[in-house]
């Protein structure tokens, strides 16, 4: 029997492997533009809430309510998001008069969070996800209220500072800021994406 048919078939199979996984390549590269353009929009959206917010003197108030975590609940939709929040939180604390020690600080309770968020996205009460939405409140309210007890009126980070009277008043301080904007404008902004479609094409990858 001749080889010649054997020879063909083979060569149209590894056509087809070669088609296959050309195919696969173009999938896997277009998956990877699209979660950097999400997490690159999800951050300069953040930065430009967190301008926003300070310009408006609602960033730096005792009980502060940042407009940028209202994309905290965003995890839930995509993992971009992580991200996205972690930078975005890096480039708006860079006009922090804090500092890097806030730099440091705020960067890892987002990232925290985000991470969480991300984790607990299935479950839900009534359909909402509660339990994702105060993982950033938590991570705030403990991690922000021991940088803040710690630097205590100065501007340098210390453990002498630290005491636990002024690390519960901080921490119910700044987790009720949180709440408000997390737990209360991020459910909100979740449904309203969820019930509008518009979740499942902002960040659907086709």
């Amino acid at each position: 029997m001749s080889s010649g048919p054997k020879i063909f078939t083979r060569v149209l199979s590894l056509q087809g492997d070669g088609a296959y996984w050309g195919n696969l390549n173009m999938q896997s590269t277009k998956k990877s533009v699209v979660y950097l353009a999400q997490a690159g929009l999800i951050a300069a959206i953040y930065v430009v809430l967190t301008f926003l917010a300070n310009a408006l003197g609602v960033g730096s108030m005792a009980v502060q309510c940042r407009f940028s975590e209202l994309l905290t609940i965003l995890p839930v939709f995509t993992s971009a998001a992580v991200p996205g929040l972690a930078v975005g939180c890096f480039l708006g604390n860079l006009s922090s008069p804090l500092g890097p020690v806030d730099w440091i600080f705020g960067t890892a309770a987002t990232l925290l969070g985000a991470l969480l968020s991300y984790a607990l996205r299935n479950i839900r009460w009534k359909g909402l996800p509660v339990v994702s939405s105060l993982m950033p409140v938590i991570c705030n309210a403990v991690i922000i209220s021991f940088e803040i007890t710690c630097l205590g009126t100065g501007s340098q980070l210390a453990l002498a500072n630290f005491g636990a009277q002024m690390f519960f008043t901080n921490a119910g301080l700044v987790g009720l800021g949180e709440l408000i904007m997390c737990t209360g404008g991020g459910l909100v902004l979740f449904y309203a994406l969820n019930r509008s479609k518009a979740a499942q094409h902002l960040f659907a990858v086709h």
